[in-house]
C-alpha cells in the first residue's frame, strides 16, 4: 500500500514547553486517520509542521515516499487548520472562483465541489449570510478544488451544532468513499470513533497508541453477570483464572478478562459451582473506555 506521509522521531519546543516527543507514525493511501487528544496534546502542532507552517525542533517527515520536494507534494494536499476565511461579500461561488485562480484550477471544478458539499442552492449567496456549518462546508469544497489526494482537517466539527456536526461527518465519510485519504485531529472520541478507521493518540506531546480503530478496542472484553446471591457469585468469580477483576454496578457485577472465555464457558463453570445466572451479557470495552485507560497511565 502507497505511503502517503511518513513522520519520524518528531520533536518540537516552544522554549520550555516539549510540545511533541518523538512522534513517529505513518498515513497509507486510501484510509482515514484520527489524531485523537484533549487540547494541548500536539494534535495541531503536528498538522502544522508536515504542512510546513510550524518549524519542527528535530526529526523529519516526507510526503509521497520522499520522491518529492515538500512545496511540491503541498500541490498535492487540501488543507484546513484554521477558521473559514473568505470575503463576507463574495458569494459562494465568487470566493471559490478566487481560490481557483490563485492556485490556477479550472473553473469546472467549482460546481462538482459545491454540490459534493451540498452547498449548490446557495451558491449564489454571499458568505455572510452563511451559518458556520456551511462555512466549514465551504472550506472543505475549497480545499477539495485541486483533487488532493489527501485532505487534512484540524477540528472539522469545532463549534458546529448537532446537525452540523453530522453533515460534515456525512461529507468526511462520503470523500472518503471515492479514495481520497483523509487525516484529520478530534478531541472526541466520537467523531474519530464514527469516521476514521485508524487512530493516532496524543497526550502532553506523546504518542500513545497508533493503530486501527477496532485494535484500540479489541481486547478481551467483559461481562455483565447477575443472581440472586451476587455476593456468592463474586467469590466464586474471583477462582476463575481467565477472570482479571470485577466490579458492580448498579446491581449487576461487571467481569473483566484477561484471556478469552465465551460467554457458553462462564455460565458452565458458574453452573457447576451452583450458581444459575438471571442475567448474562458479555460486552466489548468501548474506544472510550480504552481511550480513558491509555491516557490514564501515560506520564503527567
Amino acid at each position: 500500500m502507497e505511503t502517503i506521509l511518513t513522520i519520524e522521531n518528531l520533536h518540537k519546543r516552544y522554549g520550555r514547553i516539549h510540545a511533541l516527543k518523538n512522534i513517529s507514525f505513518e498515513i497509507q493511501k486510501g484510509r482515514v486517520y484520527g489524531i485523537l487528544g484533549p487540547n494541548g496534546s500536539g494534535k495541531s502542532t503536528t498538522l502544522g509542521i508536515v504542512l510546513n507552517v510550524v518549524n519542527r525542533t528535530s526529526g523529519n517527515y516526507t510526503w509521497f515516499g520522499g520522491k518529492i520536494e515538500t512545496h511540491e507534494a503541498l500541490k498535492k494536499v487540501g488543507a484546513i487548520i484554521e477558521r473559514p476565511n473568505f470575503y463576507p461579500y463574495m458569494t459562494a461561488e465568487e470566493n471559490l472562483k478566487l481560490v481557483c485562480k490563485i492556485k490556477g484550477i479550472n473553473y469546472s471544478k467549482i460546481d462538482e465541489k459545491l454540490a459534493l458539499v451540498g452547498l449548490t442552492e446557495r451558491k449564489n449567496s454571499k458568505f455572510s449570510t452563511f451559518s458556520l456549518g456551511m462555512k466549514q462546508r465551504l472550506a472543505i469544497a475549497s480545499a477539495l478544488l485541486n483533487d488532493p489526494e489527501i485532505l487534512i482537517l484540524d477540528e472539522p466539527t469545532n463549534g458546529l451544532d448537532p446537525q452540523g456536526i453530522h453533515q460534515i461527518r456525512d461529507i468526511i465519510k462520503k470523500i472518503a468513499s471515492e479514495g481520497t485519504t483523509i487525516l484529520l485531529a478530534s478531541h472526541l472520541l466520537d467523531e474519530v470513533e464514527k469516521v476514521c478507521s485508524h487512530v493516532v493518540v496524543l497526550r502532553k506531546g506523546e504518542m500513545l497508541y497508533s493503530g486501527s480503530v477496532d485494535g484500540m478496542s479489541a481486547n478481551e472484553g467483559f461481562f455483565e453477570v447477575q443472581s440472586e446471591d451476587n455476593e456468592t457469585l463474586k467469590s466464586i468469580l474471583k477462582e476463575h483464572p481467565a477472570i482479571d477483576s470485577i466490579t458492580e454496578e448498579d446491581s449487576k457485577i461487571l467481569v473483566y478478562l484477561k484471556s478469552e472465555m465465551s460467554a457458553a464457558q462462564l455460565n458452565q463453570f458458574l453452573f457447576s459451582k451452583n450458581i444459575a445466572l438471571s442475567h448474562l451479557v458479555k460486552r466489548k470495552n468501548s474506544l472510550e473506555a480504552q481511550f480513558l485507560e491509555l491516557t490514564k497511565n501515560a506520564s503527567v
